[in-house]
């Protein structure tokens, strides 16, 4: 398999999803000839030109809703919100129509739609383009909210959404972007609704999704010597949560920690401790332990943006605090 970068596997699914479905169109702020903000679509512009990538003015509110009626008439647009910041622009499209058209209309119109954008902190982009939004979404009935953590999962997950008849927030990362990974050539596809055990453990069960799935793997190779054997389940679908894999992680552990870049406070982590306190409260031996970013906005200092930010040490603290209590 070649080792490609995750912008690169995301330009691939793409790609191969125009070439497959005439009725894959891309929606987007200079997604064209210039190849878009992170040049995630470089190059599909002189493949299918005008008529299949549709070039849009500053508004997301209004991109959002031409991806939902054009969902509606057939077709499958993959609509792109530059910075997942402005994804506020587009939430009343997201809230009141493409997650309940379907109910409202008693089935008889679908919205296969997918809105990808980068969430996440990259190096000083500061307060209002470095936000994990992901909080925003999860509570959204009709929604769908994918992240995945690395180049073969974004391209396997990418063309599932895609094909997926139902609206898709499908959440990539900034700092994701360049981090290279292992993407077989042949056409596959991936489950959007599964979380995944990437690494087996004895000890903790680390819950984690996007940018963070990396970051703790890298925290279990450094306790691994200690003799402490973390078990890394990337989420990967946020809403719905693979409840089934969360509770088996928790009853063969014992204990979990939950890992993610977004606010601590209301996040994904919050709903998946809630769970594991209304299911797995017999299994625990410890409390249950968060770890998110602080909850203020995101600074543009970089060294303050890592103070803000989950860290590595801040999971070892975690993992040291669950070690002490038992």
């Amino acid at each position: 398999m070649p080792e490609i970068y995750y912008s690169k596997a995301v330009n691939e699914a793409l790609d191969e999803e125009l070439s497959r479905d005439h009725n894959v169109v891309l929606i987007g702020e200079d997604i064209g000839k210039y190849g878009g903000a992170f040049g995630v679509t470089k190059g599909l512009w002189d493949k299918y030109g005008a008529e299949r990538l549709w070039e849009t003015p500053i508004s997301e509110n209004t991109i959002t809703g031409i991806g939902v009626g054009a969902a509606m008439l057939g077709m499958r647009p993959v609509v792109e919100i530059m910075f997942m910041d402005f994804i506020a622009l587009a939430l009343d499209q997201l809230l009141n129509s493409a997650s309940k058209l379907h109910y409202m209309y008693h089935g008889q119109v679908k919205v296969p739609m997918v809105l990808r954008t980068p969430g996440g902190a990259k190096g000083g982009y500061g307060p209002s383009h470095s936000q994990m939004l992901s909080s925003l979404l999860v509570g959204i009935p009709g929604l769908k909210v994918v992240a995945p953590s690395s180049a073969y999962q974004v391209k396997g997950m990418l063309k599932t959404a895609i094909r997926d008849d139902n609206p898709v927030v499908f959440i990539e990362n900034k700092r994701l972007y360049p981090q290279k990974g292992f993407v077989p050539e042949n056409d596959y596809t991936l489950p959007i609704d599964k979380a995944i055990v990437t690494s087996p453990g004895t000890d903790i069960s680390v819950f984690c999704y996007s940018s963070m799935t990396p970051v703790c793997q890298a925290v279990k190779l450094a306790l691994k010597p200690l003799g402490i054997d973390l078990e890394i389940v990337d989420l990967v679908s946020l809403q719905p949560l693979d409840r089934e894999t969360i509770f088996a992680s928790v009853r063969k552990t014992g204990k979990a920690i939950i890992v993610e870049e977004a606010c601590l406070t209301g996040g994904v982590g919050a709903e998946v401790s809630a769970l594991i306190a209304e299911h797995c409260l017999d299994s625990l031996e410890a409390p249950v332990m968060r770890v998110g970013a602080a909850d203020t906005p995101i600074p543009s200092s970089l060294e303050l943006e890592k103070f803000v930010l989950p860290q590595a040490e801040d999971i070892i603290q975690a993992v040291k605090r669950i070690r002490d209590y038992c």
